[in-house]
Parts: structure tokens; C-alpha cells; sequence
């Protein structure tokens, strides 16, 4: 299996160490990974603030670079939700608009074998013990692209109560969004805050040193309300989390 990382450009620009728990999490587990540096945005900003037209050499590009691989894995549920779920509308909207099915039939191959990290791990390694060892209480949260978009249901919390030394506490409110929702926060900054500051508020009654998600977008929200709030918990990726082993411990 030829299997390539999709980092994503925020994770690229502010959580490099993400895309290095990924490969290290990957690579323990067997998988050769590859990283193609052609590799750009996938289109979602574009999309989701109503450039649609915009978006699509975007999302060509995208399935020129990752079109060779068997897997695309990525760990971001919001960018697997863009390729999952908007890059069939995308050309279906083509086709409708009369500019044909190219776009459709450039897009279709790459849409099935992209995967968001835990659904790679247990739908197609099969795993849900992936050796990892994280000595910490930790809380999760499912953010909206993963649970409502891709429907990772239980696979993020399955693969953490595997952890050695973790332990995961219920988070109250938990299928609430955060408030993030990319320009959502920006065009509708008041409510984004209170929305982020019932979560962090929720986090808190757990008790958790930890806050884990699978997309560090929320991640930052969630973050930037803890520290604004003077908590003293930590968000921390689901990646970062499972890549720790006893050697080398993620703090």
C-alpha cells in the first residue's frame, strides 16, 4: 500500500508536529508514508466563504498530486470532509452548470481512499491498540466535520481508551459544536466566544489535564478560550496522543 500524508495548511503552518506524529505513528505501525511536496490547500476556505469556482483548480490539483497513492491520510476531519463530501458536489454542480463531466470523472478516484487518521487506523489497519502510551486524563472532543460530516462515531474514543496510562473521561455537551466553524468564528465573533467558552466550561467539570480532538482548526479555538479563560488544561491532537510511547513520552 502506497500511502500519502495530507497535512493541510493549517497544520503545516502552525502544528508541523502533527504531520510528525502521523508519519512516526504510521511508521511504528508498518505503513511506508509518503509526503508529496506538491501538496496545497484543498479548497475548503475557498468553498465554505462562497468561491466555489475558485476552489476547483484547487481541488484538480489535489487529485493530481494524491491520485497515485493507494490511501490519502489526513489528520484533519474538516479537510476530509471538504474531499469526501463537497469535492462529488463539486462536480456534480459542473455537470448541472452544462460544463460537462471533467471535473466530476478528475475528482472521483481520489474521493474514496482518502481517510481521516482514525478512521485509516481502524477501517483499514484494522487496529485500535496502536502501542501508545499517554499518562494523562484526558477528555475527548468530537469535532463537527468528523461527527456529522464523515461519522467517525466511536473510532477516535476506541482508539484512545486502547492508550496505556490514559485515562478518558466523559466530556459533558461533547456533539456540541466549539464554535469555531473556520469564518464562522470571524463574521460571528460573539457567538463563536460563547460557544467556545461553554465548552471549555464543560472541559473544566471533567477534571482532565487534556482536551483531545482530530482537527486542530477546533483545536485553536478551544485553545485560545482556555488560555483567555486561565484554565489549566491543554488541547493536545489525537495524533500527538496515540504516536507516545513509553521511550519517548508526548507531554
Amino acid at each position: 500500500m502506497r500511502v500519502a500524508l495530507f497535512l493541510t495548511c493549517v497544520n503545516d503552518t502552525l502544528f508541523p508536529e502533527t504531520g510528525r506524529a502521523v508519519v512516526k505513528l504510521l511508521t511504528r505501525l508498518g505503513v511506508e508514508v509518503d509526503f508529496p511536496m506538491g501538496q496545497t490547500c484543498c479548497g475548503q476556505a475557498h468553498y465554505n466563504t462562497g468561491y466555489r469556482h475558485e476552489a476547483e483548480p484547487l481541488a484538480r490539483h489535489f487529485a493530481e498530486v494524491f491520485g497515485e497513492y493507494d490511501a490519502v491520510v489526513t489528520p484533519s476531519g474538516s479537510c476530509g470532509a471538504m474531499v469526501r463530501e463537497l469535492y462529488p458536489r463539486m462536480g456534480e454542480r459542473a455537470r448541472a452548470e452544462g460544463r460537462g463531466d471533467t471535473l466530476a470523472a478528475t475528482l472521483a478516484p481520489v474521493v474514496p481512499k482518502t481517510y481521516e487518521l482514525t478512521e485509516f487506523l481502524v477501517d483499514v489497519l484494522g487496529v485500535t491498540d496502536v502501542g501508545a502510551y499517554y499518562p494523562h486524563t484526558v477528555t475527548y472532543h468530537p469535532t463537527c466535520h468528523g461527527l456529522r460530516s464523515l461519522g467517525l462515531g466511536d473510532r477516535p474514543r476506541r482508539l484512545l481508551e486502547a492508550v496505556k496510562g490514559l485515562e478518558l473521561v466523559e466530556l459533558p455537551g461533547a456533539e456540541e459544536c466549539c464554535g469555531f466553524g473556520g469564518t464562522f468564528s470571524v463574521k460571528n465573533a460573539d457567538v463563536s466566544a460563547a460557544m467556545g467558552a461553554d465548552k471549555v466550561r464543560n472541559a473544566e467539570s471533567t477534571g482532565a489535564d487534556v482536551l483531545c480532538a482530530a482537527d486542530n482548526s477546533c483545536l485553536v479555538h478551544i485553545g485560545g478560550t482556555m488560555a483567555r479563560l486561565r484554565t489549566g488544561m491543554r488541547p493536545v491532537h489525537i495524533a500527538e496522543i496515540l504516536a507516545g510511547t513509553e521511550e519517548a513520552v508526548t507531554v
